[in-house]
């Protein structure tokens, strides 16, 4: 990943927003496969955490945060602020996820 700031927050403590670069965002669609969704209904009936689901759900992400600072970098930017993450499920019986990481590009010094 870049070397930028990503927050939630809309400032960052002890620098000073110099210049905003407008909305960026970072979009995954990422598919679930037949072993993982077969092996999570058998969790689902038993119960316990889905591992193989969680791993998916974190790298994907880390991959909408990384879209996210590159487009923030590619507009001037060093930091990103307001970051805002939504999950989506898609597709025919719902194989398909969607992460979308959204902020505001600015300069901060």
């Amino acid at each position: 990943m870049q070397n930028i700031i990503l927050a939630t927050t809309p400032t960052i403590e002890g620098k000073q927003i110099t210049n905003y670069h407008g909305v960026v965002s970072g979009e995954i669609i990422t598919g679930i496969n037949f072993v993982k969704d077969f092996f999570a209904s058998i969790r689902n009936i038993v119960g316990g955490r889905t591992k193989s689901y969680e791993k998916e759900l974190v790298e994907a992400r880390e991959k909408a945060l990384e879209e996210l600072a590159d487009r923030a970098v590619s507009v001037g930017a060093n930091a990103v602020v307001g970051i805002d993450i939504d999950y989506e499920v898609l597709g025919q019986n719902n194989g398909m996820l969607m992460i979308i990481a959204t902020g505001t590009a600015v300069t901060a010094v």
